[in-house]
């Protein structure tokens, strides 16, 4: 009875640790994307890519054709991109890994978050700074609700949601777009934290 029960604390443990979560991780992908050269130096917009982030719960991952727009005219032998070419020509679209992803019993809405002053390095980190893409936060529950809890923390002015580091410096827009943020909520009669805001 001792082994089951210390086998789960163990679990439980290692569930919580960077190993068990997977965060710093880096996800191999069809191609090895980089978004501090795209988003980065050539300072592509988030939402040019992830069209869906403003509208949806999904924000999506760019279909060949967008890669083409630029890479029909740049680069257009390179090696590397030989499966962008592949995909464009077969019209199967490129296999990418998830980077981030919550179990399948919660619900996570995109435009929620960012349209209401969340931006998205509060979860995916400065991706502006990463040559590949690596998962920049646990997403466990208890990372969520930290955030559920306190949110006004996290949340910036509208035209600082797609910045590479919102948080260096709060400004008074950002502090003014959390309490109009908060006033909603409270409004709403919503609660964060209620199970049903995420387990739907």
């Amino acid at each position: 009875m001792i082994v089951p029960a210390l086998l789960l604390l163990v679990g439980a443990v290692v569930a919580r640790t960077d190993a068990g979560t997977n965060e710093g991780a880096f996800v191999e992908q069809p191609v090895p994307f980089s978004h501090q050269h795209h988003a980065g130096e050539l300072g592509i917009d988030c939402r040019y890519c992830h069209t869906g982030v403003e509208k949806g719960p999904i924000a999506g991952v760019p279909p060949t054709h967008t890669c083409m727009t630029c890479h029909s005219q740049l680069w257009t032998n390179a090696a590397l991109l030989a499966p962008v070419r592949e995909s464009l020509a077969s019209g199967k679209p490129l296999a990418w890994a998830r980077v981030n992803k919550v179990p399948d019993y919660v619900y996570f809405d995109h435009h929620a978050h960012v349209n209401n002053g969340v931006p998205c390095a509060a979860c995916h980190g400065d991706l502006r700074r990463m040559p590949l893409t690596r998962k920049a936060a646990p997403m466990t529950m208890e990372w969520c609700l930290d955030c559920h809890r306190a949110p006004e923390d996290r949340i910036v002015a509208s035209d600082r949601r797609f910045q590479s580091a919102p948080y260096d410096k709060r400004t008074d827009a950002d502090r003014s777009a959390a309490r109009q943020t908060m006033l909603r909520i409270v409004h709403s009669g919503r609660n964060l934290t209620d199970c049903s805001t995420c387990h739907r």
